[in-house]
């Protein structure tokens, strides 16, 4: 009988999670677990709800990226009405999707993660947090809040609500970008530019600091899975799926959402609510894959914006194609740029001020599949519906589901490497969560934590008996 130890909750995440690590008889790292001990069951409430109301229902399923789903629900949408929508159209939810990506980003690495990477993992966990970074380095931590508000700015601009507008529908959008609304985002461009290039200035110099965790943080050969252009430029809203491996291989590409099923399997485990997951072809779980901005990084050729493209160049001659897990923070903040660029192009686009923005049309097909690229990887929205547009199936296929299997190895792997005997440093417990903050999971997806939350671990030996505990309050 080993021994277990239990991290209960996982700190500075979106939502309520622990982990369990397992030592066998020998004290060695037996297993690792990722639990996800939440249930909202979206997928059943949603049944007999009308099409017309899903964009606005599944929304609701996240209140830090609400646009994504809001995005994938109408591009189902889209598919049952059998519609395209108009260009303005597209070219708006591409810019609010942009807008998504750069404020979820932004609360991930300013607010939930500095901390570990200016503070260190093994600093005071008292000051361990978003205030302590604002003592620490305070121009960082402002030029966070800035950039997060900067994204939610353009969100309110378009979707007259920071989150959970009702703006993007089946067949378009519901307004276009006011002028004053394009002149206040453009005078906001320059400080959100400039926050995002000293970060990845700061980062790139602390790196050489975690050449550690780097190793140890989830690095080991996975598939990888993204939305990539017709040209194999990054992107965010259109394309095919790819899937490449971890040299750099391309496995499958020019894949249609709309037939995810034929190539993604989905695997359930007793002890978490979450699903898992995997590449069919080689089955469960060997179709292990990873998504999000560590993924996309590695699918893509190019980065569709000059400064986001030279970031990317630099990445790649360094990192190559990324196993590590830890590199989710750089990549972040690369999609960041792309993100603030890409925006201030998109603003100078005529069409983001048109008021043809709507395709009209009823129940045209009787199923689609609506698919885009969330902060956290790519997010699928299939439904069927009756005659009525009545739901008749709803199935949500969340990033954060994708990443299961490698979010469980990651804590594994840490565990491995740092564990070496029955008192645990609360350092070392910093690390396992940070493996997890390092995806940067979505789970309750309306609530999440900022900051130290209660924490209460117990190693009991193989007699029973209680070995060492720790709290933090």
């Amino acid at each position: 009988m080993g021994q277990r130890i239990v991290i209960d909750p996982v700190t500075r995440i979106e939502g309520h999670a622990k982990i369990t690590i397992q030592l066998g008889d020998d004290g060695q790292i037996a297993d690792a677990r990722f639990h996800v001990a939440e249930f909202r069951g979206f997928e059943r409430f949603c049944v007999g709800r009308p099409l017309w109301e899903m964009a606005g229902i599944t929304a609701r399923v996240c209140g830090i990226c609400p646009v994504s789903h809001l995005i994938a629900s109408a591009k189902a949408g889209d598919q049952i009405m059998a519609v395209t929508p108009p260009p303005a159209a597209v070219k708006l939810r591409r810019l609010m999707n942009l807008a998504q990506i750069a404020q979820s980003h932004a609360l991930s690495f300013f607010h939930l993660s500095s901390p570990d990477l200016i503070l260190g993992f093994d600093s005071d966990p008292a000051r361990r947090n978003l205030f302590g970074l604002i003592g620490a380095d305070r121009d960082l931590a402002r030029g966070g809040i800035r950039l997060r508000r900067f994204g939610q700015e353009v969100i309110e601009r378009l979707g007259g609500k920071k989150i959970h507008p009702d703006w993007s529908v089946p067949g378009g959008v519901r307004g276009p970008l006011s002028q004053e609304g394009r002149a206040a985002l453009r005078d906001r461009i320059p400080e959100a530019k400039t926050t995002v290039i000293d970060a990845l200035g700061q980062l790139k110099d602390l790196l050489n600091r975690f050449q550690e965790e780097i190793a140890a943080f989830g690095k080991f050969p996975s598939l990888f899975m993204g939305l990539v252009g017709h040209d194999g430029t990054w992107d965010h809203y259109d394309g095919k799926i790819r899937l490449g491996d971890s040299e750099g291989r391309i496995v499958a590409d020019g894949l249609d959402a709309q037939h995810y099923a034929d190539f993604i399997g989905e695997a359930t485990q007793q002890d978490s609510y979450l699903k898992f997951p995997y590449y069919k072809p080689l089955g469960y779980p060997e179709g292990i894959y990873r998504v999000g901005p560590l993924a996309r990084l590695n699918l893509c050729e190019r980065m569709p914006t000059p400064l986001a493209d030279r970031e990317l160049r630099e990445y790649r001659d360094r990192f190559g194609t990324a196993t590590s897990s830890f590199l989710y923070h750089y990549a972040r903040l690369i999609e960041i740029l792309a993100g603030v660029e890409g925006i201030a192009l998109a603003i100078e686009d005529p069409d983001v001020l048109s008021d043809r923005l709507r395709a009209h049309a009823g129940i045209n097909r009787l199923e689609g599949v609506g698919v885009s690229e969330a902060p956290r990887g790519t997010l699928f929205h299939h439904y069927q519906v009756d005659a009525d547009g009545l739901m008749q199936r709803v199935n949500l296929i969340i990033a954060t589901g994708q990443n299961g299997l490698a979010m469980n190895r990651t804590v594994k792997q840490i565990a491995q490497h740092y564990i070496k005997g029955p008192e645990i440093p609360e350092g070392i417990l910093n690390r396992l969560e940070a493996g997890i903050r390092a995806f940067d999971p979505c789970l309750s997806c309306s609530t999440h934590a900022v900051g130290m939350m209660p924490l209460h671990v117990r190693l009991i030996g193989p007699d029973g008996g209680l070995l060492d505990e720790a709290w933090r309050d």
